[in-house]
């Protein structure tokens, strides 16, 4: 029988949690500091990245820690993955600079 995916909550004050594992689209279920089990992924997201806990409007916080560690750049769904191609850092400038895939600067020309 194929275990269901799980993703961390780090705090109750936060938006997002963390994927365990590579989580695909379906349930997801719930640990840490929840009052919920699951949610329901809307996409495939990589091990070690967020997924949306609830609706995050363009400009509203991401929080994470129980505190805000970026800002959405556009609407984020419930279930969605959150990534630099939908928030921007408040840690690191440049991230909204980098390729989603290699983390390579794409603000840089190598010649």
């Amino acid at each position: 029988m194929d275990r269901i995916p799980t993703a961390f909550i780090i705090s109750a004050a936060d938006n997002v949690a963390t994927a365990l594992s590579p989580l695909a689209c379906g349930p997801v279920a719930l640990l840490g500091d929840t009052t919920v089990s699951s949610i329901e992924a809307t996409c495939e997201i990589p091990q070690g990245h967020k997924i949306a806990l609830r609706n995050i409007s363009a400009g509203e916080n991401v929080l994470k820690y129980g505190i805000p560690i970026g800002r959405a750049t556009a609407d984020i769904p419930a279930g969605s993955w959150v990534h630099l191609h939908v928030m921007q850092s408040n840690y690191d400038e440049r991230s909204s600079h980098l390729d989603l895939q290699t983390g390579a600067p794409k603000d840089t020309k190598y010649e």
